[in-house]
């Protein structure tokens, strides 16, 4: 742990959100839930509006829905998160070189690099106060919730403390005071299922897990998660902020509007899903060992299956033969929703495979898919009209697509109905769309 608050963590709120809000002033101050659109889609983000409704990320729009149906539920438009992520990340990049990136909302930030005359708390909390400001500036509005501390640890924990909008600093060595009274749960790593663990075994705060000897806490979660928890429950972590964050996997799924029954279907969306992902690990200069499907079923039950290779790989031909491997395991009569493949255990260097098959080769008789059907006027797309100008979709159905005219830099516009097929209307559709 360092001896100055120097980690920064910021946390865009309620990011996907709040970019529709921005640009769809009629949507300020209301309930707004970007994904969970379709019968099996899951929420990406709820405003703070929507989330006083009990909608949280991850829920199923079915659900989210019956909480707050008078939302406005958005498939989400990724071209206007990528870019407004942009402004924000070369923001912090001005601020500091080292800037590690968690997603499109969230980053670390190291202050010790960032040319302040010192890391006092006076200084770090100006500094944090700055780059608030900023970001609000260069985004148009929205806001960002900042944590600055002596750890990657305390300063994620940090940025928790004061949402939305808000700033907390903590000072060096009132790290544990902070922490003591805290749910285990505030601790990464700490899933469900290990905090039933812990608490089977008289374990729910901060300081209970501090008085608990280390090997006592391996023996209960194993030696990597027991070592590292007695390590944060004693806030003690010396990870860098580091610019290049490995990359430890990389995979593909897919969610479906009907449940799947036909296992070569199965197998053949599989087999695309392997050669997306062997791609991708080619095109990054990866390889990896270890293959893994993810299958939820008809029940919500989500299972997972792995198969470490004898040496690493990047062919999709080879993952996608292991994947429909690991498929043939497993019971899927019920009915499956989801699929997924990926590989871990990267490298960076590829074993060829002398004995098997040659890179590339498919079996003769793969399924061929057809491609899923792409609504044409997806609630929350941009538009344009000859007439009426720029706007956003509302809704549509019955061959009738409803439209509210208004842009980011307008007041709340009118809503117009038109025919689909009108030939005035013209969805927008970036050139990074995929």
């Amino acid at each position: 742990m360092r001896a100055t608050a120097s980690v920064l963590h910021v946390d865009l709120d309620a990011f996907f959100a709040a970019v529709e809000q921005r640009d769809k002033p009629s949507l300020r101050g209301k309930p707004v839930i970007v994904g969970g659109t379709g019968g099996r889609g899951v929420v990406a983000t709820a405003s703070y509006e929507a989330r006083r409704y009990g909608v949280g990320s991850a829920m199923s729009g079915r659900e989210a829905r019956a909480r707050c149906p008078h939302a406005a539920f958005l498939s989400g438009r990724f071209h206007a998160y990528r870019e407004t992520s942009g402004r924000v990340m070369q923001v912090l990049r001005e601020l500091s070189p080292l800037v590690e990136p968690l997603s499109l909302d969230e980053a670390f930030v190291d202050l010790a690099t960032a040319g302040l005359p010192d890391l006092e708390v006076a200084t770090v909390t100006e500094a944090g106060a700055r780059l608030r400001a900023r970001i609000h500036e260069v985004t148009g509005g929205l806001t960002a919730t900042v944590g600055i501390a002596s750890s990657k640890f305390l300063a994620k924990v940090a940025s928790e403390l004061d949402k939305p909008d808000g700033m907390t600093v903590v000072p060096p060595g009132t790290e544990l005071d902070l922490l003591r009274p805290m749910k285990v749960s505030v601790i990464p790593g700490v899933g469900p299922a290990t905090a039933e663990r812990l608490r089977r075994a008289g374990i729910h705060t901060i300081a209970e897990l501090e008085r608990v000897e280390e090997d006592e806490l391996v023996g209960l979660l194993g030696k990597a998660q027991g070592h590292g928890l007695w390590q944060l429950a004693r806030a003690r972590d010396d990870r860098p902020v580091l610019a290049e964050r490995e990359t430890k996997s990389i995979s593909s799924e897919g969610t479906y509007d009907s449940d799947l029954t036909d296992r070569r279907l199965m197998e053949g969306l599989l087999t695309r899903q392997a050669r997306e992902v062997g791609a991708r690990m080619r095109k990054n200069g990866h390889s990896g060992r270890t293959v893994t499907i993810k299958v939820r079923l008809h029940d919500f039950t989500t299972l997972s299956r792995s198969s470490t290779l004898s040496s690493p790989t990047d062919d999709g031909a080879t993952i996608a033969r292991v994947a429909r491997t690991l498929l043939g395991d497993l019971d899927t009569t019920g009915g499956v929703r989801l699929l997924g493949v990926g590989v871990s255990g990267l490298a960076d260097w590829v074993q060829e495979d002398l004995f098997g098959d040659a890179p590339g080769e498919e079996e003769d008789d793969e399924v061929v898919l057809p491609e899923p059907p792409r609504r044409a006027w997806p609630p929350g797309a941009d538009v344009v009209h000859d007439e009426m100008g720029a706007g956003w979709v509302w809704g549509s159905g019955s061959g009738v697509v409803t439209v509210r005219f208004e842009t980011a830099h307008t007041p709340p516009g009118p809503v117009r109905s038109f025919r689909m097929d009108d030939p005035a209307l013209h969805r927008v559709v970036p050139p990074s769309e995929d």
